[in-house]
């Protein structure tokens, strides 16, 4: 237990038998002359830091647990963490792109089947598919490029498929030749 006041700090170092709080040993000191300005919670937290470093050697293997009647520390404990999981909320907000899939458009179907020791270079999407119909539920209807198969997929396992539209009668012919290399003399 830990206590803070105007001009002193007190730390309790306490165990707990039947439900109730033996004290094993008690410390205090005076503050110092700028240690007398602090706010209150920096005080508090003084008295947590004090005890922490007067009781090392009976802390250094168990769990401890620091009972304080100063709320503001706890305030600011959580609001320090809520801070933050607003901080990376935003930040993983920003990097989700919201999908919306619209009747023939082209899509790519994620597959999901475990495959242990399946190739590196191996791409886990298949398709393309065209979408046919979407459901207020989530799903999608989507049928493959020949129209043989058409089955209905979850949202979640589609992405936009964003190959290069292939016109037909332009071929594009890549010449390779050997690579010349300066003779030596």
């Amino acid at each position: 237990m830990c206590d803070a006041s105007e001009y002193a700090i007190g730390v309790v170092l306490g165990q707990r038998k039947d439900k109730l709080m033996h004290p094993i040993y008690y410390t205090s000191r005076t503050l110092s002359d700028a240690q007398l300005n602090y706010t209150v919670t920096e005080k508090e937290m003084l008295a947590v830091m004090f005890a922490l470093d007067k009781f090392r050697s009976y802390l250094i293997v168990s769990k401890v647990i620091v009972y304080t009647d100063h709320a503001a520390l706890r305030y600011q404990a959580f609001e320090s963490m809520r801070l933050y999981k607003e901080r990376m909320k935003k930040m993983h907000d920003k990097h989700i792109v919201d999908r919306n899939f619209n009747p023939g458009d082209k899509v790519l179907l994620y597959n999901s089947r475990l495959r242990l020791f399946q190739g590196k270079l191996k791409s886990q999407w298949s398709g393309p598919f065209r979408v046919v119909q979407m459901f207020a539920s989530g799903a999608i209807e989507i049928d493959s490029e020949d129209g043989t198969n058409k089955f209905s997929v979850n949202r979640q396992k589609l992405k936009h498929y964003l190959g290069i539209a292939e016109e037909k009668g332009d071929t594009v012919v890549i010449n390779l030749k050997e690579p010349q290399y300066a003779k030596e003399e």
